[in-house]
């Protein structure tokens, strides 16, 4: 483990000088600007702008409220853009206050010694009897919880009603073998040239984190793991079974390939290209014109899906910045910020009451589709938070490639596993 830290900062270093001025003059904001008054840094990369709009008017309220202490949200750009610049704040010891990031970048920052353990002071506050127990599971590692969860949401099937009906097909698949069928009487060569214009299932396709993310309910519905006692594995039945289903749907020719690394992209689906495509409730499909439903990711032996968080860090700074920034943390978890928030971005309350609240159930009643997905939050799992995730998530990504292109799955994950020992023996 302490090689994987040198390994960080011997990286980090190089890029410390390119940024370290843009760092330093950003947190210049978190200073004292009023006696008595306290001003945080939020960094954050919420997106579309409207929902960042919605965090921010969020933000004010709280503040308006707090007058002690004065949260100062900024968007940091993109997600991968951010992560130099965060790692480099946390190496010149100017990191912001509060961060807003995926919880898969957990075990890097724990490696560096930069954030703190949120356990104990939750276990304290009544709000933790009111959250979801699985959207927690992601913000864990090594006995401790080190991030509180923003939002929640997870992935289903969406489906063109009209497509289903023409086809004969009266009942939604609930389970691997149901989707298969579903997916063959979908698939459709209308000229007879043996090139379907319609295919049942959009698979994704690319070696990138969209693959594996929307790769891992299969994977947890078959009781699979990709970590095992903090090493990679990904030679198990669980894996196989996931990889073998998928690369089935373009071998029986019932499954369509995304264009590369675009899997989460809408417009074979909107155009009716393929019947179903893998995604969650953030997708363009709910706000387009075209006929669409929902149903929850099939089980092979369990039912299962994969959680998408949004993870809030507390960062090491000292006590009396720490103390101010769980007041705000505990204004995020709270049945009325996630009441609002869930409403107006489309992501799920983490708050038990709030997803109860005749607020949100009248909500539900005006978009249906998302019941599916909040009925779905009990059986969603997370990916891994260990500091080595994205090289593995990166084989493993390729391995999932390799296989849609037609290798033998258990090849294709053994040689991706071999890799990764390589890479683990040497750090």
């Amino acid at each position: 483990m302490n090689s994987i830290k040198s390994y960080h900062k011997i990286g980090l270093i190089s890029v410390i000088f390119t940024v370290f001025l843009l760092i330093f003059s950003g947190c210049q904001s978190a200073t004292h600007k009023n006696q008595g008054v306290i001003h945080l840094t939020l960094w954050q990369g919420l997106n579309p702008p409207p929902n960042r709009e919605v965090f921010n008017e969020l933000v004010a309220r709280f503040n308006q409220t707090h007058k002690d202490i004065q949260v100062d949200s900024i968007f940091a750009g993109q997600l991968d853009q951010q992560l130099p610049k965060i790692l480099t704040s946390v190496v010149a010891n100017s990191p912001p206050d509060i961060l807003s990031f995926s919880p898969q970048l957990t075990g890097q920052l724990v490696d560096l010694d930069a954030v703190v353990p949120l356990e104990d002071w939750l276990n304290q506050l009544p709000v933790k009897s009111e959250l979801y127990p699985n959207v927690l599971e992601e913000s864990e590692l090594n006995g401790h919880l080190w991030s509180i969860p923003l939002c929640t949401s997870n992935i289903g099937i969406f489906y063109r009603p009209k497509l289903f009906e023409q086809a004969g097909i009266t009942e939604l698949p609930k389970t691997w073998e149901d989707l298969k069928e579903v997916a063959k009487k979908l698939t459709i060569d209308r000229n007879g040239d043996g090139k379907p214009e319609q295919y049942g299932m959009l698979i994704p396709f690319g070696k990138g984190e969209w693959t594996v993310f929307t790769w891992f309910p299969f994977l947890l519905s078959s009781n699979g793991t990709i970590v095992e006692n903090n090493r990679p594995n990904l030679i198990n039945p669980g894996a196989i079974a996931a990889t073998q289903f998928w690369q089935d749907f373009l071998t029986e020719g019932s499954g369509r390939l995304s264009i590369p690394e675009r899997g989460y992209e809408e417009g074979d689906f909107i155009e009716g290209r393929v019947a179903m495509q893998i995604t969650g409730p953030w997708t363009y499909i709910m706000k387009s014109n075209v006929d669409y439903g929902v149903f929850p990711v099939p089980m092979n032996q369990r039912p299962a899906t994969v959680t998408g968080n949004g993870s809030l860090f507390l960062m090491k700074t000292n006590p009396e910045r720490e103390k101010a920034a769980l007041t705000f943390l505990e204004y995020i978890l709270s049945e009325q910020f996630q009441t609002e928030w869930s409403i107006r971005t489309g992501f799920l309350p983490v708050n038990i009451k709030s997803a109860n609240s005749p607020l949100y159930q009248e909500f539900l009643k005006q978009k249906p589709v998302m019941k599916v997905f909040v009925d779905q939050i009990p059986v969603a799992g997370g990916r891994p938070t260990i500091a080595g995730y994205s090289r593995l998530s990166d084989s493993l990504g390729r391995a999932i490639e390799a296989s849609m292109l037609g290798k033998p799955v258990e090849k294709s994950l053994q040689e991706a596993q071999e890799r990764l020992e390589l890479i683990w023996e040497k750090q």
